[in-house]
């Protein structure tokens, strides 16, 4: 129940935004909207899964304490780890669940749910340089946008592959000549490091980039499979493999050219490891929600439903923090953000297990 409850708000959500506007406009039936509301349904279940897994154990175990069930259970001679075993072994399963619900089906529930809103829309995104994804559409060159709004650009990172040279910027401004085909970028405050050194000190950098026509069913990173990603980040390794550039180079000048791009290298692999790494941990928030929500739930002590409701929104919003710092690191690989999205399910089972070992010894 509580998680058909989440998946429905969650799925308020994003038909208002999105799927809303067209009916109104009249650009979507009713069995359009049917159809890209079952496309959502798997991608909210990302979400939704561990949430309910929480919300229930809460609600369930506060009620539980609160009737003084559980003394009259520890009085029958059964332990709280007995009793709690089938429900461990469900939250197990529902991690099993998950990551194949995270892994697979929801990505491409989701690409084929923006499919659907593109066509209805009847129009392509104006920006040449979408945001969100590696793009590899332009000869010489491969590209990262964080945020593309109306050509002006954040959190940028292009890699030229002639010059071998990797140039990070936060902002950027992005201008399409039609006349000669092609993109003028222009990036500000920018860093890098090529073969012939790094930037210069004012910090700018722009590019003529002549257009080709885009890649088709290009996906952004956080819309791929896991299987999609790992193909993504061999190929990526592959592209930015500079020895044969290096081969005029002295012993030493290698050995100290090569630290420098290993340590470069990682702004783009970064990216995509982090949405690995993410996929996976979220397979395992359902167990760390029950072993978390098990023992608060027994020390709360309360029947009320709002209670347990506040509380697990209260436990969802720490978990997800560690998530979105990860994501907002993606770019800065010297934090190691693809760990970082692993931290709330480490702390979540650990405190959860010292939780139930204690309230096993009645403490």
């Amino acid at each position: 129940m509580t998680v058909a409850v989440f998946t429905l708000v969650l799925l308020l959500g994003n038909v208002l935004r999105e799927i809303l506007t067209l009916l109104v406009n009249r650009q979507a039936t009713v069995g359009v909207v049917a159809q890209a509301i079952s496309l959502l349904i798997p991608f909210v279940w990302v979400f939704a899964l561990p949430m309910g897994m929480l919300t229930a154990t809460l609600l369930i175990f506060g009620r539980f304490s609160a009737d003084q069930e559980l003394t009259a259970v520890r009085a029958s001679g059964v332990s709280l780890l007995s009793l709690i075993s089938p429900v461990l072994l469900l939250s197990l399963a529902l991690c099993a669940l998950s990551a194949f619900v995270n892994l697979e089906i929801a990505p491409r529930s989701r690409v084929a749910y923006k499919n659907l809103i593109e066509s209805l829309r009847f129009e392509f995104s104006s920006a040449q340089l979408p945001e969100g994804r590696v793009i590899k559409d332009f000869p010489g060159y491969m590209f990262y946008i964080g945020k593309n709004r109306r050509g002006e650009l954040q959190n940028v990172i292009v890699y030229d592959i002639a010059q071998k040279r990797t140039v990070h910027a936060q902002r950027g401004r992005l201008e399409l000549d039609a006349e000669n085909q092609q993109i003028n970028l222009h990036l500000y405050d920018a860093k890098g490091l090529g073969k012939d050194g790094a930037l210069g000190s004012s910090g700018y950098a722009s590019w003529n980039i002549k257009q080709i026509s885009r890649e088709k069913n290009s996906i952004k990173i956080s819309d791929m499979t896991f299987l999609q990603l790992c193909d993504e980040l061999r190929d990526l390794e592959r592209r930015m493999d500079s020895s044969e550039s290096l081969r005029t180079l002295s012993a030493e000048q290698l050995k100290q050219r090569k630290a420098e791009w290993k340590k470069r290298r990682k702004d783009l692999t970064s990216i995509v490891r982090v949405q690995i790494h993410q996929q996976v941990a979220f397979s395992f928030a359902c167990f760390g929600f029950t072993l978390v929500g098990i023992p608060l739930g027994i020390r709360v002590h309360r029947r009320e439903t709002n209670v347990g409701i506040a509380l697990a929104l209260i436990l969802v919003a720490v978990y997800y923090s560690f998530i979105v710092l990860g994501k907002a690191l993606d770019t800065r690989p010297e934090f190691a953000p693809h760990l970082i999205v692993w931290l709330p399910n480490f702390v979540f089972q650990a405190v959860g297990a010292v939780l139930l070992w204690r309230a096993n010894r009645g403490v």
